[in-house]
């Protein structure tokens, strides 16, 4: 019960953080996507419709500061999460291998269909907003989501 508050806790920490850093402090691409991030371990954690309804949540709240592509966050972040939640039934366990690819393509996935739900005027070329940026994302996203989950387990074996 434990593991899961510490979860829960670090999910909330990095929604808070990612709009902290993105809206108050106006990091921008600077800071890592931390509410994908949060959304892909709170999607390990719980069912599919559940998971849906966070990754719709979090779209929402990020949809509520950008006017021009209204939706396309929720849209993509409510695929993501019924994604990350299908891997915990297709994958058991979290090797380091599993966590480098989930955080990878889960960031990859979102920053693709916010591409496809975008109008024709906001897009940026594929080539760049998709395949490079969403894949130096991920890495980015990656990287910090191995660390949190190496403190989340970390935490975890204290106790036992």
């Amino acid at each position: 019960m434990r593991g899961r508050l510490a979860v829960w806790t670090a999910v909330g920490a990095l929604v808070l953080l990612h709009f902290v850093l993105h809206v108050g402090l106006g990091v921008g691409r600077g800071a890592p996507d931390l509410l994908t991030l949060a959304l892909l371990l709170a999607a390990r954690e719980v069912r599919i419709g559940t998971a849906a309804w966070i990754g719709l949540a979090f779209g929402l709240l990020e949809d509520s500061l950008s006017v021009v592509s209204f939706g396309a966050n929720a849209v993509s972040l409510t695929v993501v999460g019924l994604l990350g939640a299908v891997t915990r039934d297709l994958f058991v366990g979290d090797s380091l291998r599993f966590l480098v690819s989930y955080f990878i393509l889960g960031k990859w996935v979102r920053d693709l269909v916010t591409w496809l739900m975008m109008g024709e005027g906001l897009r940026q070329p594929f080539v760049n907003q998709v395949v490079v940026h969403g894949f130096v994302g991920g890495v980015y996203a990656a990287a910090v989501g191995v660390v949190i989950v190496m403190v989340l387990r970390g935490s975890r074996e204290v106790r036992r």
